[in-house]
């Protein structure tokens, strides 16, 4: 099998793999861990003690939920876009506050996956069948394209999951000025970001003893051989995490174990691994109030106000236009 530079693909996930499994230092998107087991591994992620991100905002939504509500509110009332809702769980505890306490808005969840939006506005029906739901699907940048227009009263768009921690700076701020131009005076971006904090916390969260994260990561390889006909050895890789408390970066690593060569036939493609050469497979930035205010600035935004969990490990952020 003879590697050739290959001009057409078959998808965006060839694309990306070959391009990134051709490069140096190798590289995968985290994106593409996401299938229906990814999603079942990061459900058991959220689940494990030492990652604290998922109960550090459920705190937050819980012990705030009132306030929150109040600066969601407008005079007309407002709409709740969301961006990647998951299966809601956290949001619903904003969302049975609104209702209960008949805040007029409407809840627009926007995700790509139309099964997971449809999963989302049944469960929602049978929760809180009082609440109302407009699913959205599509890529966040494409709705929030259509709904800048969608201005007769606040739009409150928000990212909950310190999303915005899988983006390096620039992408981020790209990112945060997509969004800023969806907005208007009026409205606001609320937003979950992770915060700066002992590095062995961090470092606990993405390296748990019971290898949950590492099976995480190693499902990129598994898609890889499913659905690209390739044939990596997986207990060949070693799951690597590492955290730089200056930059506040944590990155995942799968390390090869050994000197090998792995085929992809849907690629033509034959890539060779030197013992102990890495796949980056995903970026996990942490934040504090300075960086969360560089990156708002950078993105004509402002912090307008904040919330923390008990032991401030985590914040979710108003930000409105400069």
């Amino acid at each position: 099998m003879k590697n050739t530079i290959k001009t057409t693909f078959a998808s965006a996930f060839e694309e990306d793999v070959y391009k990134g499994l051709t490069n140096h230092p190798k590289y995968l998107f985290s994106k593409y861990i996401y299938d229906k087991k990814g999603d079942k591994l990061f459900q058991d992620i959220m689940n494990l003690p030492e990652y604290y991100l998922t109960n550090c905002e459920f705190n937050i939504l819980k012990n705030h939920a009132a306030e929150i509500s109040g600066s969601f509110n407008g005079p007309d009332g407002f709409d709740l876009i969301e961006l990647g809702p998951g299966d809601g769980t956290k949001t619903k505890i904003l969302l049975r506050h609104l209702v209960e306490n008949k805040i007029d808005f409407e809840y627009l969840p926007i995700d790509i996956s139309q099964n997971a939006l449809e999963a989302l506005e049944t469960s929602l029906k049978n929760e809180i069948p009082q609440l109302k739901v407009k699913i959205q699907q599509g890529t966040y940048f494409q709705i929030l394209e259509k709904l800048t227009n969608f201005n007769a009263r606040k739009k409150v768009i928000m990212m909950l999951g310190s999303n915005i921690g899988n983006l390096l700076h620039p992408e981020a701020i790209d990112f945060l000025k997509h969004v800023n131009a969806a907005m208007g005076p009026k409205d606001m971006l609320f937003i979950g970001i992770d915060q700066k904090k002992h590095p062995q916390t961090i470092q606990d969260a993405y390296n748990d003893k019971t290898g949950v994260t590492e099976a995480f990561n190693k499902n990129l390889l598994i898609r890889i051989n499913s659905e690209l006909k390739a044939n990596f050895d997986t207990d060949a890789f070693m799951h690597w995490e590492t955290y730089n408390p200056e930059t506040g970066t944590a990155k995942s690593f799968l390390v090869s174990q050994k000197e090998q060569e792995v085929k992809i036939g849907e690629l033509g493609l034959k890539i060779h691994f030197d013992a102990w050469e890495t796949i980056h497979t995903e970026i996990s930035q942490k934040y504090d109030d300075h960086m969360v205010g560089w990156l708002a600035d950078q993105s004509g935004l402002k912090i307008s106000s904040s919330f923390s969990d008990e032991k401030g490990y985590y914040k979710d952020y108003i930000l409105v236009q400069l």
